[in-house]
């Protein structure tokens, strides 16, 4: 019964001081996004127009077509598109500004 219990206790101690890896993103939940360009796509023009966005930096990513991902690898909250941290996510996924990449691999 000791012995169990040394194990265990070892176990747990093993548990509690492995870091635990994952993406965090400060903005916010991280986003899946159908498609990234920049804020200067032309294309983008016009739902920038709609929603009433200014855009100084015309190189900043953009994603189009997101949507949250609340924990990575449960229950199908994965992202096959692109995984973005994003600083302005106030667009109802149409759009989410000022983003970088995620690497969900860690």
């Amino acid at each position: 019964m000791f012995s169990k219990l040394v194990v265990f206790s070892a176990l747990a101690t093993l548990a509690a001081a492995t870091p635990v890896r994952r993406a965090e993103c400060s903005t916010g939940p991280i986003q899946c996004c159908n498609s990234t360009t920049t804020a200067g796509d032309k294309s983008l023009s016009t739902l920038f127009g709609l929603l009433g966005i200014v855009v100084s930096d015309v190189t900043a990513i953009v994603g189009v077509g997101c949507s949250p991902i609340s924990v990575i690898g449960v229950g199908g909250n994965s992202c096959s598109a692109s995984p973005l941290c994003c600083e302005n996510n106030s667009f109802h996924g149409l759009v989410a500004l000022g983003c970088v990449p995620v690497n969900l691999n860690l």
